[in-house]
């Protein structure tokens, strides 16, 4: 496992790893909005111009296009293996700078600086790195730990609430997959004003509690896919469009979806359902899909990488803190879990 810093002084921590690991070059990896207010939190890394990719913001830039821009900038840098690329930003930067660190010259060491909630949680715990191909979340990648992650609540001053809100669809989904307790103690109503170095501490926890035991993800790990195969379905489908979900807002419908899934197929209680239900509508209200988007969502959820062959396989919930995996799913339960998500009273 990676080493996981928690920090309010992000240079001396830098600055101690980037010791240890001694690197012949430096090449940082950000986005716009982080190049912009979060850099200057980090302190003088004395990396030059050359050596900063600065990335267009938002996952629809997640993608091959973009990491040839990235493997050009460290080819023209002659970076050698012996180099470092830091990711500094939200799960985006995280995912595409790993991967590309990860096939550069068969692979060179990166730190990762989650920027946001969700990537402090969730995307740069675990070693899953990637990018989006033909419309597909994540359809490429490869399993590869950081040397380090260095988390720092101090950034998520930067965010906005839409933002913020996002990487908590995370932190109320590693309540329901393994910890009832730690579900029933988030506070749904005042959410923004959550103490949040403890949470994230404590969802970080869980995870790599999940991980640990399953570094490659062929059993228990894909617990953590809860909510994630409608989830992802939706994020990938309205990507593009006026109706576009962050990646958290896209889990929470799915998760609703698919708690519908597990009263119906594992027998979760019709209680815990409606309780998971106000949950996410009193944080995250209600999402219009149109009857004519489903049979498309649906297709998604088929090139899901937990599928194995024609069987659609889902995590599933028996109860609030209890999930299983390689649940089998058909494709008209999907579309019945969808239908019960649009006829919820807003």
């Amino acid at each position: 496992m990676n080493k996981i810093l928690f920090s309010k002084n992000l240079t001396p921590e830098i600055q101690e790893i980037t010791r240890e690991i001694n690197p012949s070059q430096i090449l940082l990896i950000c986005d716009e909005n982080t190049h912009t207010h979060c850099l200057p939190k980090v302190g003088n890394l004395e990396i030059p111009d050359e050596n900063v990719f600065v990335a267009t913001p938002g996952e629809g830039n997640k993608n091959l296009k973009t990491c040839e821009l990235i493997w050009d900038m460290m080819t023209k840098a002659k970076l050698d293996r012996k180099a470092l690329v830091i990711n500094l930003g939200g799960g985006v930067i995280t995912d595409m700078g790993g991967f590309c660190a990860s096939i550069y010259k068969r692979g060179i060491r990166f730190i990762n600086i989650p920027t946001t909630l969700l990537s402090q949680v969730d995307a740069s715990v675990g070693g899953k790195l990637g990018i989006d191909f033909q419309g597909l979340k994540n359809h490429l990648g490869v399993f590869n730990e950081p040397e380090a992650v260095i988390v720092s609540p101090e950034f998520l001053e930067t965010l906005p609430k839409s933002e913020l809100r996002s990487g908590f669809a995370e932190i109320m989904k590693h309540g329901l997959i393994s910890n009832s307790d730690y579900f029933d103690s988030l506070d749904l109503t005042n959410w923004k004003h959550s103490n949040w170095p403890e949470i994230i501490r404590k969802s970080v926890e869980i995870k790599q509690l999940v991980v640990v035991n399953d570094p490659k993800e062929t059993g228990q790990r894909k617990i953590l896919n809860f909510g994630h195969t409608i989830g992802h379905a939706l994020e990938s489908f309205y990507l593009d469009g006026s109706n576009h979900l962050l990646h958290g807002e896209a889990i929470a419908i799915g998760m609703i979806c698919e708690a519908h899934l597990s009263n119906v197929i594992n027998g979760m209680s019709e209680e815990e359902l409606e309780k998971i239900t106000g949950a996410f509508l009193t944080v995250f209200g209600k999402n219009d899909i149109p009857e004519e988007d489903i049979e498309s969502i649906v297709d998604l959820c088929l090139q899901d990488k937990k599928n194995e062959g024609n069987s659609l396989l889902f995590s599933l919930l028996n109860s609030i803190g209890d999930c299983a995996y390689n649940i089998p799913v058909t494709r008209s339960q999907i579309v019945q879990s969808i239908q019960f998500y649009r006829n919820l009273a807003s």
